[in-house]
């Protein structure tokens, strides 16, 4: 009812749903082929720190002015320095939680690029706490991580540390801020699900699910979430299972027709950038201060440095002055604004397009074909009554660990075009819900002949299922292409199971008018 509320509001604030403002995906430049397997840069987005609220909308409320790209920025850092309102679990009375499927994507990191004849960001990789921020599960969670050899790693998860441990950040490593997050992100989910009994004390290692790429910022992320979720977890029942691309598309990773589809967006991204006049001004001022040529400059994607600087406190790079280039002075904050401006745009133009949300469509599909399928066995498992019978029951709990490039086309494939881009420790939660049994009226005695009312007393008796959609705390689900028309106010509250199924096995493919995975991504152009 809460959740129904919170939405109702949302909706009358700005006098129509049709006049809410998106400010959804932004990319800094083009993305390559070679994002299916690695994540790309960041860019900033969730400016609801400039809305002065306490908690971050998702979906922001609608307002005339600009956004303002600076505090959007500060929102994207994500730094934990305030309590978050988490709606997980929250459900009408009397209703079952029967289990929860997370995405999240790693927490804050060290940057992937570096801008030449700049000095690197200082940043202390090693854990402490003393140093801020902290939290008070952390020195119980460096010590835990002292006994992971004990765990059940898939090749290659072994050999990658599960803990951040330089002094000096390498490239792409999680800082403390960023196991930090996902601390709280765990902790978050504990304190929702608690009164629930989602897991029993004695959970079988069957029925929790860890999967991560082959990155260590989000093998570490994953088990700081999961340590917050589940402090000093028995190492035996843990397998961290290894997710080769960054699509979680398992043995369904060939598609064809998504890569083309990526290469569209491409094109449209660069159309777009190149024709910013403004855009590339800043970039030639920033390239003559730092003594640089304009496309070593943009080359260096100095965004990923920028905004490593912003959420750290950290003034801006200056030219060191080596090599006699000439370059002196520093980068502005000025400029910093002009390039997420463009991103805004972009973003914008990528909506109108329609481009990025039929590779997302492809792009995620076989994730949620898995989650579905897992909701699916759980809810079969509940009904048969054997999860007390058979040893471990189903996955009731799954967490996939992924990055930027794995939570943003989740979204997009969702419909969720008005969510706003990934954060460091962004968190997608999915839920199963069984209402509780309807009431058995007395009836008359059915003639011999109907024994088909058989199947209507069980329907009855075990409940309806339904599905929640949260990004990070907020409840989407109505937002979602698959429940944007349902009537709450029908008697069900929630959004059926059954939409959410249809729309992963054949209606989310309308978008590129096939009705399978198979068919998509077989086509060809024209």
């Amino acid at each position: 009812m809460l959740a129904r509320n919170r939405f109702l509001l949302l909706v009358v604030v700005g006098g129509a749903a049709l006049a809410i403002i998106s400010l959804s995906f932004q990319f800094l430049n083009l993305i390559p082929i070679a994002s299916i397997l690695e994540e790309r840069p960041f860019q900033v987005a969730d400016g609801a720190a400039a809305l002065g609220k306490s908690r971050k909308r998702v979906f922001p409320v609608p307002h005339t002015e600009e956004p303002n790209p600076i505090s959007e920025a500060y929102s994207y850092c994500n730094t934990p320095n305030r309590t978050e309102q988490a709606w997980e679990g929250h459900s009408p009375a009397d209703y079952t939680l029967l289990s929860v499927q997370v995405m999240i994507r790693h927490g804050d990191r060290y940057p992937l690029y570096y801008i030449p004849k700049t000095k690197r960001p200082a940043i202390d990789c090693t854990l402490s706490t003393s140093r801020k921020p902290s939290h008070p599960l952390l020195n119980a969670f460096i010590r835990h991580m002292g006994q992971g050899a004990s765990g059940h790693w898939e090749a290659p998860l072994g050999s990658v540390p599960r803990l951040p441990n330089h002094s000096a950040c390498e490239t792409g490593e999680l800082t403390q801020t960023g196991v930090v997050q996902h601390l709280r992100n765990g902790q978050l989910l504990r304190e929702a699900y608690k009164r629930h009994r989602l897991l029993p004390a004695d959970w079988s290692p069957r029925q929790v699910w860890a999967e991560t790429t082959g990155k260590s910022r989000t093998l570490q992320s994953g088990l700081a979430f999961l340590y917050g979720f589940l402090p000093d977890f028995d190492w035996a029942r843990v397998t961290a299972r290894h997710q080769w691309s960054t699509l979680f598309c398992g043995g369904a990773c060939d598609c064809p027709a998504r890569n083309r589809h990526l290469e569209e967006e491409q094109r449209r991204q660069y159309r777009l950038r190149v024709s910013d006049t403004e855009l590339e001004k800043t970039y030639a001022d920033m390239a003559r201060t730092l003594g640089l040529l304009t496309r070593q400059l943009r080359a260096a994607n100095p965004i990923d440095s920028l905004l490593c600087h912003l959420c750290h406190g950290i003034a801006f790079p200056c030219a060191t002055g080596g090599g006699g280039s000439g370059g002196s002075g520093c980068l502005t904050m000025a400029q910093f604004a002009v390039i997420r401006r463009q991103q805004l745009d972009d973003e914008a133009d990528r909506r109108r397009a329609g481009l990025y949300r039929k590779y997302a469509v492809l792009a995620m599909h076989p994730y949620l074909n898995r989650t579905a399928a897992k909701m699916e066995r759980v809810a079969r498992d509940n009904e048969a009554g054997r999860q007390s019978r058979r040893a471990g029951g189903e996955e009731v709990f799954s967490l996939s660990s992924a990055h930027d490039v794995t939570v943003a086309p989740l979204l997009s494939a969702l419909g969720l075009e008005g969510a706003r881009f990934p954060r460091f420790a962004a968190r997608v939660v999915f839920e199963l819900w069984k209402s509780p049994p309807a009431p058995q009226l007395p009836r008359p005695p059915a003639p011999q002949k109907k024994k088909a009312g058989k199947a209507e007393k069980s329907k009855a008796k075990d409940g309806e299922l339904f599905v929640r959609v949260l990004y990070n705390g907020e409840d989407v689900t109505f937002h979602t292409s698959f429940c944007r028309a349902h009537d709450r106010h029908a008697g069900r509250p929630l959004c059926p199971l059954s939409n959410f199924l249809s729309f992963v096995r054949r209606d989310m493919f309308a978008v590129v008018n096939a009705t399978s995975y198979q068919e998509a991504c077989s086509r060809r152009p024209g």
